[in-house]
C-alpha cells in the first residue's frame, strides 16, 4: 500500500527491513534513543506489546524487524492526534496494520484503554525533562514530546507497571541523571530492573542514554551490559551501531 503523505511530510528510510516512517519538521521527530530502545529490549515470537508514548510509531514498526515469526500483536498508545495520525498512516504504508495497531490516548488512562497485566512486553521512550528544566520550546508538538507537562516518569512507569504481566518486561530509555529517578519509579511498581546498558557518544564522552529492562514482581539481580559507543573518533558510526542501521545485528 502507498505511504499517504501530508502537507509538510516526507517519507524516511528506517534502514530496516525495507520500513519507512512519515516524518514532518513541524512535529516531533523519532531520534536514535528511540532505535536503541526497540533493539535493546527482549522480543519473542508471539508477544503481545504496547508502546506507551509511540510517537509516529517508530518503534512499534522496528520492533516488528526483531523476531523472524510475528509477534502476536503490537499496540501503539500516542496522546497527540496529529503524531497518531502519521503513526497510523505509517503502519498501513508499511502494510503492517495485521500486527500493528496506533490508539490515540493518555498514558495516565492506558487503564481504560486495555486489561491490565495484558501484555508480555512494554516499551516506553518517555520525555527527558521536568516542567520548568532545559529551554521551552515555543513548538507544542516538541514540548510535550521532550517536557513533563502531559505526562511524567512516574506516569509511565505506572502505566507500564499496570499494564505488563507478572514476569513480563518493561523497557525504558531515559537519561543517565534520571537513572536513580527511573529504578525508584520502577521499584514502586514492583518492576525489578534486570539490565542496563550506558550509551556514549564518543568513548571519551560521558554517556547520554541509559536502557533499563525490568521485570515483572522479578528478583533482585541487575546486570550491565557493556557499553555502547555511537561514533568513532572520526565521526562515523561505530561498527555495533551501523550494524543496527543496516539490520544485521540486534542489541
Amino acid at each position: 500500500m502507498p505511504f499517504e503523505l501530508r502537507t509538510g511530510e516526507r517519507l524516511d528510510d528506517l534502514m530496516a527491513h525495507g520500513r519507512h516512517i512519515i516524518q514532518s519538521e513541524e512535529v516531533f521527530s523519532f531520534s536514535l534513543d528511540a532505535v536503541l530502545l526497540a533493539h535493546y529490549a527482549t522480543v519473542r515470537p508471539n508477544d503481545r506489546i504496547l508502546d506507551l508514548g509511540t510517537g509516529n510509531g517508530v518503534i512499534p514498526v522496528l520492533l516488528t524487524t526483531r523476531v523472524t515469526s510475528p509477534v502476536r500483536q503490537i499496540v501503539g498508545v500516542e496522546l497527540q492526534e496529529r503524531l497518531a495520525d502519521m503513526a497510523r498512516r505509517t503502519v498501513e504504508g508499511n502494510g503492517l496494520q495485521d500486527t500493528i495497531q496506533i490508539v490515540q490516548g493518555n498514558i495516565k488512562e492506558v487503564g481504560t484503554l486495555f486489561l491490565q497485566g495484558h501484555f508480555d512486553l512494554v516499551t516506553c521512550n518517555p520525555p527527558y525533562l521536568p516542567v520548568g528544566q532545559g529551554d521551552a520550546n515555543a513548538n507544542e508538538h516538541v514540548r510535550i514530546a521532550r517536557h513533563e507537562v502531559a505526562c511524567t516518569l512516574a506516569d509511565a512507569v505506572s502505566a507500564a507497571g499496570r499494564m505488563v504481566k507478572n514476569g513480563g518486561k518493561v523497557a525504558f530509555v531515559h537519561r543517565p541523571d534520571r537513572m536513580v529517578d527511573l529504578f525508584y519509579q520502577m521499584r514502586q511498581e514492583q518492576l525489578e530492573p534486570k539490565r542496563m546498558r550506558l550509551v556514549f557518544p564518543r568513548i571519551h564522552q560521558k554517556p547520554n542514554i541509559v536502557l533499563v529492562e525490568a521485570i515483572k514482581h522479578g528478583k533482585s539481580d541487575l546486570k550491565i551490559d557493556p557499553p555502547l559507543i555511537i561514533y568513532r573518533e572520526d565521526g562515523s558510526w561505530s561498527p555495533e551501531v551501523a550494524a543496527i542501521y543496516n539490520g544485521r545485528s540486534l542489541i
